[in-house]
């Protein structure tokens, strides 16, 4: 497929974490992408569920476009078949890179470098450097330490009520799917 309408990146774990319903998320999220005609914009890594994800599209004949910086590249097992690969200097460059060529923002389970892009979009959107959705994908309930900090951040007068306004929380891929093709409209 080479066309697409809208671009979503992807933020997700290099490992596969320890749930199985990890994996089928990402996997129902790259399916789901490519049905809805969205490129997949990640970090271009063939591992864990990043690797997921981008298999997932290819198999299915979607688009991709991979960014990863030169110190990661045998690390993550940079995914060098995809559409578009980018190879960046600097972790700061990728994010910038990957954030850019998106219109959107889907956060499946990770750890602390998916946290770490999560936050930067998240802040860049309160911010005002742009007003791309954000969806957190709650599989199982794995982000839910996160939205009670965010909460207690609320509570605690470090940020307005709006900070949470940003995010779409929902519990699977379609539910991901769903909440961007609600504010695509």
């Amino acid at each position: 497929m080479s066309d697409f309408t809208k671009s979503v990146c992807v933020y997700c774990g290099s490992r596969d974490g320890v749930s199985p319903a990890y994996a089928n998320a990402a996997e129902d999220l790259g399916a789901l992408l490519v049905k809805s005609q969205w490129r997949l914009v990640y970090g271009a890594g063939d591992v864990g569920l990043m690797g997921r994800v981008a298999r997932t599209v290819q198999a299915a004949g979607g688009v991709t476009f991979g960014v990863i910086p030169t110190h990661l590249l045998d690390w993550e097992v940079g995914k060098r078949d995809l559409d578009s690969f980018v190879i960046t200097e600097t972790m700061h460059e990728r994010k910038k890179v990957m954030l850019m060529n998106a219109d959107a923002v889907v956060v499946l389970p990770g750890g602390a470098g998916s946290l770490d892009e999560f936050f930067e979009a998240l802040t860049w959107r309160q911010l005002g450097l742009h007003q791309k959705p954000i969806v957190l994908l709650n599989v199982d309930g794995y982000w839910d330490p996160l939205l009670a900090m965010m909460k207690q951040i609320v509570d605690q007068g470090f940020a307005d009520d709006d900070i949470l306004a940003f995010v779409d929380i929902v519990p699977d891929a379609k539910g991901a799917i769903a909440a961007l093709a609600a504010r695509f409209d």
